[in-house]
């Protein structure tokens, strides 16, 4: 039986550059997949259904938060954002890896229930460098953008309670500590413990004798 894959963590503040480094590595990580979030808030850009969100209205979400579907949500600058239970149990049986974008306070949330998670939080070098990035980006007003700033200042507060950090200075550099950081957690012996076995048995099993 394929093992049970493991789940990934990917946070930070808003402008950070969290959906950028998780794009880049789900494109160059095999058997790694991205769970596909709930959200009401409306596509920004050249965002599709099903692909980036999937976007439903406030009733669909109180339906599917109501109905257990959800492993944890969040309100997040008035819109409601939550990540499907179905959709991250059947990758991880399958035995492949997700890869989870979230904000804070749902890896917060994410991390007390499922503590064998690993958590990366992504840290921006510096405020002003977050403002230039949120006022380039061009997705949210100007009052948006300085609401994002203020909560951020509390956000980053909480990158002692992550498993990882990565300051997202230059991006292909962390993008390469991210790739890292998965291909490393898939050699931890905990995650290799049934192909050892298996390979153990070829030498006449886990107390067999040297000849």
């Amino acid at each position: 039986m394929a093992r049970s894959g493991s789940l990934f963590i990917v946070s930070g503040p808003s402008g950070a550059g969290k959906s950028a480094l998780a794009a880049s590595v789900l494109a160059s990580v095999p058997n790694l997949r991205f769970s596909v979030s709930y959200t009401t808030r409306a596509p920004r850009g050249n965002e599709r259904n099903g692909v980036e969100y999937h976007f439903v209205s406030p009733a669909e979400f109180e339906q599917l938060r109501r109905d257990g579907h959800l492993l944890e949500w969040a309100n997040i600058y008035g819109n409601l954002y939550g990540t499907s239970r179905k959709g991250v149990d059947e990758i991880l049986q399958r035995g492949e890896d997700v890869l989870l974008d979230i904000d804070v306070q749902g890896a917060q949330t994410l991390r007390q229930k499922c503590p064998e998670a690993l958590s990366i939080f992504i840290l921006p070098p510096s405020f002003q460098v977050l403002r230039e990035r949120l006022e380039k980006r061009k997705l949210d007003k100007k009052y948006i953008i300085e609401q994002r700033l203020s909560i951020a200042c509390d956000e980053i507060q909480q990158y002692r309670y992550y498993d990882y950090l990565i300051v997202n200075d230059e991006f292909e550099k962390s993008a390469d500590e991210l790739k890292a950081i998965i291909l490393g957690a898939r050699c931890r012996l905990d995650v290799r413990a049934e192909r050892v076995t298996s390979i153990l048995k070829t030498f006449g099993g886990v107390d067999a004798q040297h000849p």
